[in-house]
């Protein structure tokens, strides 16, 4: 009896399970007309799994879906999102960009004048820094060995380093050339004998001239800057020239003109009011835009100079050589006592007679002696250009 109410027990509670949780197999296992009533009756008690099957992946991997009931899904756990450092990204790549090359520029580009200021010590101003180039550059200068003996040949007339005659650019010896102070190459026929010397004929402000009536008027003083220095004597066919190391200047008018070479002619080739004297010295300047400045000191017979005696005994035994000086040379000692001077714009008294030169004429002449004159008239006894007309020129007489 027992055995039997367990069954009846066990029927009891099969049948209730079965109605109360209906499986999919089953349903799927019934006749058609249960297996449709049961699908209605279990599609209105809750919603099919397969309807919302691909909208819960699609709304899982939005991460805005939900569970629904039956279903089992595992909700995406979120990424940990560290928030972004743009001051530490932004750190290396403006490191990686820095451009060593415009370091170096702005080191380079460093001001003097604040570099000055904070070592507590004033700019330069534009005079002093040439002063100390032109110190630096006759200090390396000074520093080399004697230059060697250079000859020079010459090619029809063409010029060597040094440009044409006396009174061309005087860095080297320059040939004799075309032109000569007499004959069919002398100053008559120079404006004929090469088209570059064409002003030596047609030039309307020739040098030299007979200076006379000019207006007498205070002129600033020349400001010599002279000293010792080293020289190299030559004989260019034209006169005895000696070409000098840098470091001597004049300022005239404000402007400064850096001292290249002296020469002589013989006679004078200036005239002070009709009077022409036994021998001139001729001081070559340059500014830095290339003008030329030259200082004429007349000479007359009279005491020995030790300048001129200095040049003679450092004479070349051939033409167109340089011989080195063994001693410096100071050209302080030229210089008269009275520094009054007569002043006018001409041109070179040379070929290619180039115009816009500014002459400076000293008045008190310099003296040498008989000896020493006789031994340049040895070489050259006459190479003095006439003088040329004056052309209303404006002459400023210095008092």
């Amino acid at each position: 009896m027992w055995g039997r109410a367990a069954a009846i027990a066990a029927v009891v509670v099969f049948v209730a399970c079965a109605g109360a949780v209906p499986s999919p197999v089953m349903a799927a296992d019934a006749p058609p007309s249960e297996a449709n009533s049961g699908n209605a009756s279990t599609a209105a008690a809750e919603p099919s799994i397969r309807p919302k099957l691909k909208p819960d992946l699609k709304a899982g991997a939005l991460g805005e879906g939900k569970a629904v009931r039956g279903e089992v899904t595992a909700e995406p756990k979120p990424e940990p999102k560290t928030p972004p450092k743009p001051a530490d990204k932004a750190e290396p790549k403006a490191a990686a960009k820095a451009d060593p090359k415009a370091e170096s520029k702005a080191d380079t580009k460093a001001d003097p004048k604040a570099e000055a200021k904070s070592e507590g010590r004033a700019p330069l101003s534009m005079s002093e820094l040439r002063d100390v180039l032109d110190q630096k550059i006759a200090e390396v200068r000074a520093k080399q060995g004697p230059a060697p003996i250079v000859k020079v040949q010459s090619r029809g007339g063409k010029a060597g380093r040094g440009g044409q005659g006396s009174e061309g650019a005087a860095l080297a010896p320059s040939p004799s050339g075309p032109w000569s102070y007499h004959g069919e190459t002398g100053p008559e026929h120079w404006a004929r004998l090469k088209p570059e010397f064409s002003l030596c004929g047609k030039g309307q402000r020739q040098s030299p001239i007979d200076i006379r009536d000019g207006i007498p008027v205070e002129l600033d003083p020349i400001a010599f800057d002279y000293r010792p220095t080293a020289f190299r004597v030559i004989d260019n066919g034209h006169t005895v020239q000696v070409n000098l190391a840098a470091g001597n200047r004049i300022t005239v008018n404000g402007r400064r003109y850096e001292l290249t070479q002296f020469h002589f002619h013989r006679p004078s080739e200036e005239r002070l009011n009709g009077k022409q004297f036994d021998m001139v010295m001729h001081l070559e300047h340059r500014d830095i835009e290339g003008k030329l400045a030259v200082l004429a000191i007349l000479i007359n017979e009279g005491k020995g100079h030790p300048l001129v005696q200095q040049v003679w005994n450092n004479l070349p035994l051939e033409k167109f050589t340089e011989q080195h000086g063994l001693a410096t040379i100071d050209l302080g000692q030229i210089l008269p006592e009275q520094r009054q001077y007569v002043t006018y714009m001409g041109s070179q008294t040379t070929p290619p007679c180039q115009e816009g030169v500014l002459w400076l004429v000293m008045k008190q002449p310099a003296t040498a002696s008989a000896e020493q004159m006789a031994i340049f008239a040895r070489l050259y006894p006459m190479n003095a250009r006439p003088v040329q007309p004056t052309a209303g020129r404006l002459i400023k007489d210095g008092q």
